[in-house]
């Protein structure tokens, strides 16, 4: 390890880890350096995006169609509380005991895990649209789903990303629980210290943490990017809810 790297002490060990391979504590093998956790830190992303994804297939429809009715308010709540208070070990075990390990059980555990921001926030969005602006868009002839696709969802798109979001933050600093189901991430220089020691443990979450901060930068910042600008505070915008939005090659305008 280098002079520099040395005098962080355990932090310097376990960058230095990141970096360069080492034996194991036992078993002789080579583990850590790039490599490795260029592999561990792929394979801990695809578990990510599918469990996120299955979730938005799920939340994004049933938020929306909840949101467009101004119905199903309580379902929304109750599902944010409940994917609160269940503890992720305790969900995946439940899956490992039901259903066995593997990839898509994981990831089915983690999707759970992630739909209640993505259903709260689809659903909150649409209902604060200004219902003057959907009685205008109706009297300009827009059908139900014209209504929901060029209206509520651009509107919307703002707290929908804040939802996924947080759904992605929360599930990849989960996904580091899934070796307990079969499943390598980079959980597993963590669960794995026997192997991996301290230095390897530190390492692999200094690289989850560092995944959860570029996923809340570049996400929110894909927020801010699909924020209508009146909504953003630019100049020219006198108050919240003012808009342009053309449809069918007309313009529909509220003050």
């Amino acid at each position: 390890m280098s002079t520099p790297l040395a005098i962080l002490g355990i932090f310097g060990d376990a960058i230095d880890f990141i970096f360069n391979a080492r034996e194991a504590r036992t078993g002789g093998a080579e583990v850590g350096g790039l490599g490795e956790f260029a592999s561990l830190t792929g394979k801990h992303l695809l578990v990510t995006v599918a469990a996120v994804g299955l979730a938005s297939l799920v939340a994004l429809p049933l938020g929306l169609y909840l949101g467009h009715k101004r119905r199903g308010g309580f379902l929304a709540v109750s599902v944010s509380n409940v994917g609160r208070a269940v503890p992720s070990l305790v969900l995946i075990a439940l899956f490992i005991a039901f259903l066995g390990v593997g990839f898509a059980n994981v990831a089915l555990a983690l999707a759970l895990l992630a739909i209640p921001p993505i259903l709260t926030n689809a659903y909150v969005g649409v209902t604060q649209v200004d219902r003057d602006v959907i009685d205008a868009a109706v009297g300009q002839g827009l059908t139900d789903g014209q209504v929901m696709r060029q209206i509520e969802l651009p509107l919307a798109l703002p707290l929908i990303f804040g939802g996924l979001r947080t759904s992605v933050v929360n599930v990849i600093a989960t996904a580091t629980i899934a070796p307990i189901a079969g499943v390598v991430t980079l959980g597993d220089p963590i669960i794995s210290q026997s192997v991996y020691g301290d230095a390897g443990k530190l390492a692999a979450a200094i690289v989850v943490a560092l995944l959860a901060v570029v996923a809340e930068v570049g996400l929110g910042a894909a927020q801010r990017a699909v924020t209508p600008a009146p909504l953003r505070g630019t100049p020219g915008a006198t108050r919240r809810g003012r808009f342009f939005v053309k449809t069918a090659g007309k313009g529909l305008s509220t003050s």
